[in-house]
């Protein structure tokens, strides 16, 4: 009998007819929590005023939505987090790929950038805010730090881990230095690279929430304190809520752009 996976096109329509099921499974666990939630919510098992049933919390969404203030405030947030990842991602990348093409320049600079990344986020509020003021560019600054350390380790480590004997291989075929990079260098070291951004864009969402605590007037953050502040623990929930459903579709985006650039890649997480 024909192997339908080697057939044209059938293997891959198979391996994604698999993928669709386990793409799916993600979200068993966060429903019957969520059912499970709203029954204990509903029985009065749970205080209302610790925690809402997810009911009132998405009512909570809805009339934020309506009033136009949830537009403000997910504006005011994405636009923080966009603007730290560039600027974060973008200085990781070029010091990742300095050090890790470097022995001389890691050896030199990798010891400090490894110091200042055990430093914690809250540790860095006081520095930006006697710099840059406690406007926007000490908020946008705290997250690029947030991003700039996973970018940086992956790139670097990615380089700097490259087989030595790829580059024995394109040296043996007279590559030039860019040649060198743009051919071998660059392919093995992408899936690290981002692998990096993920992590990264992770820690801009946490950094951005702990940016908008700093006397932010709008944005997620803020509808976390001003929540706290007048006893409406829906607020809370619902500004939780948005930011862990913003950060999971956001890192699907990247992580569907980082398969599409690596799709030469055969690996047991493509089966």
């Amino acid at each position: 009998m024909t192997d339908l996976a080697y057939l044209p096109g059938l293997g891959e329509r198979a391996r994604k007819s698999r993928a669709r099921p386990s793409a799916l499974a993600g979200w068993i666990l966060p429903l019957a929590l969520t059912g499970v939630w709203e029954a204990a919510s509903r029985a009065g098992l749970i205080a209302p005023n610790h925690l809402p049933a997810p009911s009132i919390v998405a009512i909570t969404i809805l009339h934020l939505a309506q009033s136009g203030d949830l537009t403000d405030h997910l504006a005011a947030t994405l636009g923080r987090l966009g603007l730290g990842f560039l600027l974060g991602a973008a200085a990781g990348t070029v010091a990742g790929a300095l050090t890790g093409a470097s022995r001389t320049l890691r050896l030199l600079v990798d010891p400090l950038i490894q110091g200042l990344r055990s430093v914690p986020s809250i540790a860095w509020v006081p520095l930006f805010i006697l710099w840059l003021g406690i406007f926007e560019a000490s908020k946008v600054a705290l997250i690029a730090v947030g991003v700039f350390f996973p970018v940086y380790l992956n790139l670097m480590s990615g380089i700097a881990g490259v087989d030595r004997k790829l580059i024995e291989v394109g040296r043996a075929h007279r590559l030039s230095h860019l040649d060198l990079i743009r051919r071998v260098l660059l392919p093995a070291a992408l899936p690290a690279y981002i692998v990096g951004l993920r992590g990264g864009l992770g820690l801009g969402w946490m950094f951005v929430a702990a940016a908008e605590l700093m006397g932010a007037s709008e944005g997620l953050g803020f509808l976390l304190v001003d929540g706290q502040q007048t006893g409406r623990p829906a607020v809370v929930i619902a500004a939780i809520l948005l930011f862990a459903l913003l950060g999971k579709l956001s890192d699907i985006a990247l992580a569907r752009t980082g398969q599409a650039l690596t799709a030469w890649q055969d690996t047991e997480g493509d089966r």
